[in-house]
């Protein structure tokens, strides 16, 4: 006690031996800015500088962002307030977009002031301009796959107060100059860029060789699928090409795309691989978005530290609530119709077995043996019924079925009722549901796995979690090397590429150069990429969003037929629920069914309009700078 009062009484003097006039006030140099000229006066106050450019890059569907995950009838969203994701009948032009030219004014400082910096060694200047141009290219790219061609601005523009504006006024570069941009920076930044061979989370959370050929493939990918499937789309184009590639160039993009994936693939510019670490595989894949110690498959992520302070509560969030820290969680409960996707390990695709030929249903011992013989990424990124989160079982059931068919439930989470011709009470509703409106249970029957944090406290809101967000991740680069090989006419190699992913899955029968098709490229990438940020601008640039998502209501039929085409009707969520069968003195009394429901308040029809391929443009932004073209069918 004495020490702080001695610390008291010096911070006393000390301020009083400050005092200054009040003339001199304003003149007292603030001390928590620093001078742009210490600012880049050594690697450490770069650095930070740096970091918070790193912390403003954007993406979409992330650990930080869970209500988008739960669009597109891929998920339900179980929290009142996103209702509307499933009861609305169509997306507004100005969703997904970005335009955040003060960030990109930032990056051109960055770069400006580190150039004419004379206290860093170059070869720190030269890692620095690099990682900087690497995030300005990035952001360009998460522009133009929102909005196509954009003003392509590449040093920092000022304002004179003259009242003139037109120098400040830049057109909309076309989309394939966009592309060609990032392109270009990838390939001129990755020899300043250091190789990541340590794999971990420290390195990839910065840029490296590899982080620069990901985004090169990925974008080199984008614009070849644009120019090859826009000619089905004439209307998603606009006369002086800022919407919209010419058919003629998707060769070059998709082999430069293949170039640039195969750098990763080679081993030429760092140490990747595949996750491969469980015997278990839906723990092994589930694993790859929670190991941060040495994990090869990451090759750009956002990281989080508990230490620094910079988390995230995605696993409170999402988390299965009952028994969870905080009694919190159950958001995104992704639909039947995405489960029914993965395919059965002979490579064929089904849906859940639920019922026999007879339509008489099928009864089951254990509640998981429905799911089971699957692609192993299902329960990897899926919480099945019957399964465990955090060393407690997940208690997923609506209630009981009788014998007469009829259901005897209840409207609160575990709630006890009597049974009929029963005396004493039981519980007739699962902890976690099931139920029919009741926000934060498991109302598709399923809850999301994959980001979820199985460390203690993780769920919490005063812990919360650490878990990074994966940016460009190695089974993605396979798997774009096989779109791009297939797109070429080289569907021996893109079978090479893709089988490895599958066979990571538990998929060991390998698929045949002969079986890769669009719809095999458009499936593998829903099973092994989900929510993950791909499946919205993968259906815009393959031109299909219109056809998944066409606003036309689904049957129950409907939804367990074509599973696997790439084309096939997605636009509302539907629910799988489990029931426990009740006919004492029957064999299959305490058996489990299950019955396809559409939950209640899944009213609207995903409806993906003509003029969402592209995001809207402000009216605002628009009146400043009459250069900027409008949108297509908007």
């Amino acid at each position: 006690m004495k020490n702080i009062y001695k610390l008291l009484l010096a911070a006393t003097v000390l301020s009083m031996g400050g005092c200054k006039k009040d003339s001199e006030f304003l003149n007292v140099e603030p001390t928590s800015i620093i001078t742009t000229d210490l600012a880049f006066s050594n690697p450490a106050n770069v650095l930070s500088v740096l970091g918070d450019l790193y912390n403003r890059q954007v993406d979409f569907s992330t650990v930080k962002d869970w209500y988008s995950m739960a669009d597109f009838s891929e998920s339900f969203p179980s929290e009142n307030g996103r209702a509307f994701l499933v009861q609305r009948n169509g997306w507004g032009y100005g969703e997904w977009g970005t335009w955040d030219y003060g960030y990109i004014r930032q990056l051109n400082l960055f770069l400006e002031r580190l150039e004419i910096s004379t206290s860093l060694t170059a070869p720190d200047k030269a890692k620095f301009k690099a990682e900087g141009r690497f995030l300005r290219a990035n952001y360009y790219f998460e522009m133009t796959k929102r909005l196509g061609g954009v003003p392509l601005i590449l040093t920092p523009l000022s304002y004179d107060f003259s009242g003139k504006t037109d120098d400040l006024q830049y057109a909309r570069s076309k989309e394939s100059e966009m592309y060609d941009f990032v392109i270009r920076e990838a390939e001129e930044i990755k020899g300043d860029l250091p190789t990541d061979g340590k794999a971990n989370a420290t390195d990839a959370a910065r840029a490296t060789k590899g982080a620069a050929m990901a985004m090169q493939a990925r974008a080199a990918l984008y614009a070849g699928s644009i120019a090859k499937y826009g000619a089905s789309t004439p209307q998603v184009s606009l006369p002086g090409g800022e919407v919209g590639i010419p058919a003629n160039m998707a060769v070059a993009y998709y082999t430069k795309a293949l170039a640039a994936a195969k750098e990763i693939i080679s081993g030429t510019v760092g140490n990747y691989g595949l996750y491969q670490k469980k015997a278990d595989l839906a723990d092994n894949f589930s694993s790859i978005f929670i190991d941060k110690g040495n994990n090869p498959e990451a090759i750009f992520i956002e990281d989080f530290k508990l230490k620094s302070g910079k988390v995230h509560y995605f696993t409170g969030w999402n988390q299965p609530r009952y028994g969870a820290e905080e009694e919190e969680g159950g958001r995104i409960n992704p639909s039947l119709n995405f489960v029914e996707s993965f395919e059965k390990l002979d490579n064929s695709f089904a849906p859940i077995p639920i019922t026999d030929g007879s339509g008489n249903p099928i009864y089951y011992s254990s509640q998981v043996d429905p799911f089971a013989g699957r692609d192993a990424r299902l329960a990897g990124t899926v919480m099945l019924p019957g399964t465990s989160f955090k060393g407690r079982p997940v208690d997923i059931w609506n209630g009981y079925l009788l014998a007469d068919g009829s259901v005897f439930s209840g409207d609160d989470r575990g709630q006890q009722k009597v049974l009929p011709g029963t005396t004493g009470l039981r519980q007739v509703v699962g902890f976690d549901g099931p139920i029919n409106a009741k926000e934060f249970t498991a109302q598709s029957g399923f809850y999301l796995r994959k980001y979820l944090d199985p460390a203690i406290g993780s769920g919490s809101r005063g812990t919360n979690s650490e878990l990074p967000f994966i940016r460009y991740r190695y089974a993605e680069v396979l798997l774009n090397a096989a779109e791009a090989a297939f797109e070429l006419g080289m569907s021996a190699d893109a079978a090479g590429y893709m089988n490895q992913v599958r066979a990571r899955a538990g998929l060991t029968t390998p698929l045949t150069p002969g079986e890769i098709t669009f719809d095999r490229i458009v499936h593998e990438r829903r099973a092994e990429l989900a929510f993950e940020g791909h499946v919205l601008f993968d259906h815009k640039r393959w031109r299909i969003a219109h056809q998944v998502w066409d606003g036309n209501k689904m049957s129950p039929a409907e939804l367990v037929t074509n599973i696997g085409k790439a084309t096939k009707r997605n636009t509302q969520p539907y629910a799988l629920w489990a029931y426990k069968y009740f006919n004492p003195g029957n064999a299959n009394d305490g058996k489990w069914v299950y019955r396809i429901v559409l939950p209640s308040l899944v009213t609207g029809a995903n409806n993906f309009q003509f003029g969402n391929y592209y995001s809207a443009i402000g009216d605002d932004i628009r009146a400043n700078n009459p250069k900027i073209v409008r949108q297509p069918n908007q």
